[in-house]
């Protein structure tokens, strides 16, 4: 059930020609949330912005056109998904994701701030907390990344919480832990080429879009030596940002920061089995070295967010992730 509904209150969906921000979209919209979709296709396809969504071609560091999509839109709340998210890219190219994830996202929030909007949804992610040293991780936990992604991110929250304490702003900053699947009912999915979520690319390889499945570091202290992932249904993690929204809109006064996740994890070695199981297909794996910026283990305690929103997982089963994922890829491969 949901808290509250403002449908004269516009939505701002930034990065929501791509594969989380298009599931937002379709989640606020079955919600009957009217959305303003702001992404400079880089990585995003506006194909993938839902019918029933405003799309505007733009990057979010202009701050004069967001400014004036703020007021001629009427634009009440802003989910911020643009960024750049591959984690040994942010290693070997530090400068792109604080550009794209930090300084681009201060230009945002003062837009925001400018225009009056009054609340603020941050995608983040778990790369916050770095190797964290109690796995469920929970919020109180460190933040002490170890990757450039996870500091450009942290930054962001940090500039939120400042802001928010300035101004007659409140946010919610969800982190993310490894999003994987596809809207079940084949509206969208992960479309970008070249993608390295774990479950994209089995599936990719199980439908002969690629050779192999690389595993990347065998040797951590984990049951089978391959690290472990709690995988959440993008669908589930959609839902979430709604509900986080009408938290947002019923007491603006709190401002939240809350884990995404299911509180279990999966190894990549029990990843790769679901999809051959969901596929039957043996797909070939090759064992490499480890990455850097990669922990041995992120595992979501997703406590907070059960306690503070009336959310609860709809499609948390790992064997379902990957059908939906499946399917989704199944049907690129049709597209041609």
């Amino acid at each position: 059930m949901r808290l509250v509904q403002l449908p004269s209150t516009t939505v701002l969906v930034t990065g929501g020609a791509g594969y989380i921000g298009s599931h937002a979209v379709l989640a606020l919209l079955d919600a009957g949330w009217p959305v303003v979709v702001i992404d400079d296709l880089s990585t995003g396809f506006e194909w993938a912005v839902p019918q029933g969504a405003t799309f505007v071609r733009g990057d979010i560091a202009d701050q004069s056109l967001l400014v004036r999509l703020i007021a001629d839109h009427g634009i009440g709340a802003i989910m911020h998904f643009a960024g750049s998210i591959i984690v040994p890219e942010s290693v070997e190219n530090p400068l792109k994701y604080y550009l794209n994830n930090t300084v681009k996202s201060r230009a945002l929030i003062e837009s925001a701030i400018v225009g009056g909007v009054r609340h603020f949804i941050f995608s983040s992610t778990a790369a916050t907390y770095g190797i964290p040293q109690i796995v469920p991780v929970s919020e109180d936990a460190p933040t002490v990344p170890i990757n450039p992604y996870g500091w450009s991110k942290l930054m962001t929250e940090r500039m939120l919480m400042d802001s928010a304490h300035a101004h007659p702003l409140n946010f919610c900053a969800l982190r993310y832990f490894n999003v994987a699947g596809a809207d079940p009912k084949g509206r969208t999915g992960q479309s970008t080429k070249g993608a390295t979520h774990l479950i994209k690319v089995a599936v990719e390889a199980a439908i002969g879009k690629r050779s192999h499945v690389d595993v990347y570091g065998t040797d951590y202290d984990t049951a089978d030596g391959t690290g472990i992932r709690d995988y959440i249904h993008v669908s589930d993690l959609a839902a979430a940002h709604v509900l986080a929204l009408e938290q947002l809109v019923a007491d603006p006064r709190d401002s939240h920061v809350l884990n995404c996740g299911y509180g279990r994890g999966f190894s990549v070695l029990e990843v790769l089995e679901s999809v051959d199981r969901v596929t039957n297909v043996a797909i070939e794996r090759r064992l490499m070295s480890r990455r850097a910026g990669d922990p041995p283990a992120l595992v979501a305690d997703n406590g907070r967010i059960l306690a503070t929103l009336p959310w609860r997982p709809a499609r948390a089963e790992l064997d379902l992730i990957v059908a939906d994922a499946l399917a989704w890829e199944r049907s690129l491969a049709e597209r041609g």
